[in-house]
């Protein structure tokens, strides 16, 4: 059988599902107050939930701010994870961010995320430097990493375009 599944906004009604993402998703987990408060209180907030056969799977969070979107999270519930849900949360991100009139994309992300890396530098991100110590539970370093849309453009259309 065929998975079905729409990428769609999150709503309060979606925060007990998504407390439970996060919380097998991340060592330092946000709290439901914390999701809660992006959704009703921060006017840069913009989030998706990723529902697989109605089943809330996923979530990506971003920070659209004048041109850039800061990716804040993105997760995926552990039995959907290996399956490329992943890459489409993060497409469906990138083309909202963009019709938003962002003009780049940037997150932070564990340097011993691999996995994580591999979904970034599959949709055009690049390495820009390192934030030492970033995490609160093991001092663990962060990567930034960035993509411009309107390089990511002409790098996928060839060198001949201006």
């Amino acid at each position: 059988m065929e998975e079905t599944y729409i990428i769609r906004r999150m709503t309060l009604d979606d925060l007990d599902g998504i407390s439970r993402i996060e919380q097998s998703s991340f060592t330092v987990p946000w709290s439901y107050e914390s999701f809660r408060n992006e959704l009703t209180q921060n006017h840069f907030a913009y989030y998706l939930v990723l529902e697989i056969n109605g089943v809330l799977a996923g979530y990506g969070g971003m920070w659209i701010i004048v041109d850039e979107a800061h990716i804040t999270n993105i997760a995926i519930s552990p039995e959907y994870r290996g399956q490329r849900w992943g890459e489409k949360l993060l497409a469906a991100m990138k083309l909202h961010a963009y019709r938003q009139g962002a003009k780049a994309m940037t997150l932070e992300v564990r340097v011993s995320n691999t996995i994580a890396q591999r979904l970034y530098y599959k949709f055009g991100f690049k390495k820009t430097g390192i934030r030492p110590n970033y995490y609160s539970d093991n001092g663990e370093d962060a990567m930034i990493m960035w993509v411009n849309f309107a390089d990511e453009a002409n790098e996928q259309m060839g060198t001949n375009c201006s």
